[in-house]
């Protein structure tokens, strides 16, 4: 059913003002076109990408020198290349601001809180910069870091960054062999980590973790940075240890110097959740990510200087480096480490309240937990100041897209958004100029040509398939790092459909030009031969409020595949005959008779990875006896037991 009134229409006065009606009135200008609406000015964007991204540069102010050529061997994926003359350092770009002004604001649950001014930052990377080029570290060379999110890790990758060295970085609640994995395959000269940090209003202790990595990876330096413990005692028990203020010691503050380097010079090494088998060393580059973060947040998010920008996420998730982006419009960054639900689900929007967040970012789980516990910022909190929660993830159902009004703001411009790691940004997301939809992505982002295809290749509309793009963009990944011949890159993206990145999301578009993701195309169900996505499950069952969350796989079964429903239940709740049935009636009717699962059966626990998915790939591999690969991508491995060997499966 479709919804006939928009949940939000942005006001004349919003859509006159907006920084994305300027790019496009400055964009009009020089070629002559009429970009009257999103629409034209997203066509337009896609079929002149040369122009379009050149217009990016110059509209954002980007520093540096672009060169003459924009886009060279275009029709090519991979192998296009843009800006291939230009020079630039993605540091230089992110320190666009000096003085007293506040750069970054950080919150460490109810333990910690400070600040740090523009200059204050200069300063902090200026003397880290300085810090590791003694080290004898330079351009190419890794650093890597197992940090909170905390403003001194944002200052040391801007360090990283300026002399064109590679950044890379994970959440201290990873697993020594989680942090191995990822790290040891990159061999980092540098390892940068913290002496504990909080969660739950606990303390939570690293040093055997640390102890064990640095033996590892024996790098030329281990820098520990106080927050939650003893950095001193702790650093003096590692073989090659300093504490920050120890590295730094030696050096003042002067002017950061700043390498100029090529477009495509790799600034980032991210990685895959590693649910299938060790992490993929995902090489970013520092052109391609900045030119996407500002049209992403300048243009899509209407993000303007001095406005403060939260999104909250770890430092082993992409919103960190997308969050970090936001230097580079001189937005100040709040920045928050710990539990979103200590002391109590208020925590973020007490920040937000206090500190005047402009832009509020989480997950849909967030989202759904916080509409699941009672809470309604909207009556409890003043949040004038806030004008866009954006929410990624996973995908948001529409009971989400209808709470996030009824709940924390009725005028707000909610962006749900997809990309991912892969992009280190999104296909799809916000729009400021166009309604928002329950349920629904509002578009594909300027210059992203993204389409749905199904199996034959063939572009659909009110149907479900591949979610692909089908010219090529600046913030494709450089490489796959220890990938030499690139077999790896193009068997991730371009093995499905050829010269097509293919990004693995089942999607829909829908008659109002929106999308809806409806999971990921690994984890669909295939009863019957019919294709299903997980997401329209999962949008029925968790509305009820036995349930707290769900996870649906399909189990191979005489020939066939079977739907099998795994609920994890609210307190009280208990799964018996009435309740299997009012879920199978709910799925009936909201989805279809074919999303109705065979069997329904309650789990104490759901296994998810570090950012918070669900990883229904290894509850799958579990039922099917077979091994799961890489459990020390997970939060919560422990939790896969419960789905071995059930007897309701047999």
């Amino acid at each position: 059913m479709i919804d006939d009134k928009p949940l939000w229409t942005p006001s004349e006065e919003l859509k006159d003002t907006a920084v994305m009606t300027a790019f496009a009135r400055f964009c009009a200008e020089r070629s002559g076109h009429e970009l009257t609406d999103y629409d034209a000015l997203h066509a337009w964007s896609v079929e002149n990408r040369a122009d379009f991204w050149s217009a990016i540069w110059d509209f954002c102010g980007v520093r540096g020198q672009k060169g003459d050529v924009v886009l060279e061997n275009g029709g090519a994926m991979p192998g296009a290349r843009f800006f291939p003359q230009a020079t630039l350092n993605f540091a230089e770009n992110l320190l666009s601001r000096t003085g007293g002004d506040t750069a970054m604001l950080f919150r460490g649950e109810d333990k910690v809180r400070t600040s740090m001014s523009w200059d204050e930052l200069h300063a902090l990377v200026s003397r880290l910069q300085q810090a590791i080029r003694a080290l004898g570290i330079g351009k190419g060379d890794r650093v890597a870091a197992m940090m909170p999110n905390l403003p001194e890790t944002v200052a040391a990758m801007l360090a990283v960054a300026s002399i064109g060295a590679i950044w890379s970085s994970c959440s201290p609640d990873f697993g020594d062999k989680g942090v191995l994995d990822r790290f040891g395959q990159i061999e980092p000269k540098l390892f940068i980590a913290c002496d504990g940090y909080w969660y739950n209003g606990k303390r939570q202790d690293v040093s055997e973790k640390l102890r064990t990595v640095e033996a590892e990876l024996k790098p030329l330096r281990t820098v520990i940075v106080p927050y939650a413990g003893d950095a001193e005692t702790l650093a003096a028990s590692l073989e090659n240890a300093l504490t920050l203020n120890g590295f730094i010691e030696p050096f003042d503050a002067r002017a950061v110097t700043f390498e100029q380097l090529p477009f495509d010079h790799p600034l980032y090494i991210l990685f895959s959740s590693g649910t299938t088998g060790i992490p993929k060393c995902i090489v970013h580059s520092a052109g391609g990510t900045l030119l996407q973060h500002l049209k992403e947040q300048q243009l899509h998010s209407n993000l303007r200087s001095g406005e403060r920008l939260f999104y909250f996420t770890t430092c082993g998730w992409m919103m960190w480096n997308w969050l970090a982006s936001g230097l580079a419009t001189g937005a100040t960054l709040c920045l928050f480490d710990g539990s979103p639900f200590y002391p109590d689900g208020n925590v973020l929007f007490d920040y937000a309240a206090e500190e005047k967040f402009a832009v509020f970012g989480t997950s849909a789980k967030f989202i759904d937990a916080l509409r699941k516990s009672g809470l309604t910022p909207k009556t409890t909190h003043d949040l004038s100041s806030l004008r866009m929660v954006a929410s990624t993830g996973s995908p948001l159902s529409p009971e989400g897209f209808s709470f996030v009004y009824d709940g924390i703001k009725s005028d707000v411009h909610l962006a749900s958004i997809s990309g991912g790691t892969d992009i280190v940004s999104c296909f799809v997301l916000g729009i400021p100029l166009k309604p928002v939809w329950r349920g629904e992505i509002q578009g594909a982002g300027l210059g992203m040509a993204v389409d749905v295809w199904d199996d034959d290749g063939r572009p659909v509309t009110g149907e479900k398939g591949e979610l692909v793009c089908t010219r090529a963009f600046p913030c494709m990944p450089i490489m796959f790092w220890n990938d030499p011949d690139g077999a790896k890159y193009r068997s991730a993206y371009f093995e499905r459909f050829d010269n097509i990145w293919c990004h693995g999301d089942f999607a829909e578009w829908t008659a109002h030009g929106g999308l809806v993701i409806h999971g990921r195309s690994d984890a669909t169900l295939n009863p019957g031969g019919v294709r299903i996505g997980t997401a329209e499950i999962y949008n029925q069952v968790e509305q009820m409020d036995e349930v707290l969350e769900a996870i649906c796989i399909g189990q191979d079964w005489q020939d066939d595949v079977r739907v099998l429903l795994f609920v994890r239940l609210a307190d009280g709740a208990v799964l018996d005959d009435d309740l299997v049935s009012r879920i199978k009636t709910r799925i009936r009717t909201g989805a279809s008779p074919r999303h109705v699962p065979a069997l329904v059966i309650a789990v104490a626990d759901i296994p998810r990875t570090k950012s918070g998915k669900i990883t229904e790939l290894a509850v799958r591999d579990v039922v099917h006896g077979r091994p799961v690969k890489n459990k020390e991508a997970l939060a919560n491995p422990e939790a896969l037991d419960l789905y071995a060997d059930l007897a309701e499966l047999k």
